[in-house]
């Protein structure tokens, strides 16, 4: 049972962690047209906005499902490390850096 509580909370913690990601990135690629995105966070969904265009991440436990605006969707899952990697068998299953996939999401999002 202590497993489980460690589990959730490392989960926890790593959401934590991408939703600061995405405020420092987004913030980044703001600089240059002066432009702002708001990031919502909650326990389960972290919700981007720029404009009309909008990123936007559900959890439950260690999986992470993504939509965007355009449609585009996908489902991720936090590794113990710190990565993120697909979770569809279509996927190759190659992890990710969190801060690398957060920055990916920025840029396309504050074009």
């Amino acid at each position: 049972m202590a497993l489980i509580g460690a589990e959730d909370q490392l989960w926890g913690e790593l959401w934590v962690s991408l939703a600061s990601l995405l405020r420092s990135y987004t913030a980044v690629h703001g600089l240059n047209g002066n432009r702002q995105a708001l990031v919502e966070l909650g326990e389960e969904i972290i919700l981007v906005r720029h404009g009309d265009d909008w990123l936007k991440l559900s959890r439950t436990g260690a999986r992470i499902d993504w939509r965007r605006a355009d449609g585009s969707s996908g489902l991720l899952e936090f590794t113990e490390a710190g990565r993120l990697r697909p979770v569809s068998a279509e996927e190759a299953p190659q992890e990710e850096e969190m801060d690398m996939m957060a920055e990916a999401w920025a840029r396309e999002l504050m074009l």
